[in-house]
């Protein structure tokens, strides 16, 4: 179960943000300093992806992945 407020992945997020802002991957890539295969990767949802990378592409959001309080499992 996802948490309270889920409504899409990571890499719909990104995806969808470039695409408000209205960027090409590339222009993506360039402006957050990370290379073109990464940003495709990432979007098509590739699951071993540097989280660094993947802040540096959501700080041009303004935005950052971090550690969000969930459910206890154990």
């Amino acid at each position: 179960m996802y948490p309270k407020g889920y409504d899409m992945t990571i890499p719909e997020h990104i995806k969808a943000k470039r695409k408000q802002y209205r960027l090409t991957q590339v222009e993506l890539a360039e402006r957050a300093g990370v290379g073109l295969r990464f940003v495709r990767e990432l979007e098509r949802g590739k699951s071993t992806v540097q989280l660094n990378k993947v802040n540096m592409v959501l700080k041009l959001f303004g935005e950052e992945l971090k550690p969000a309080k969930i459910e206890q499992m154990l």
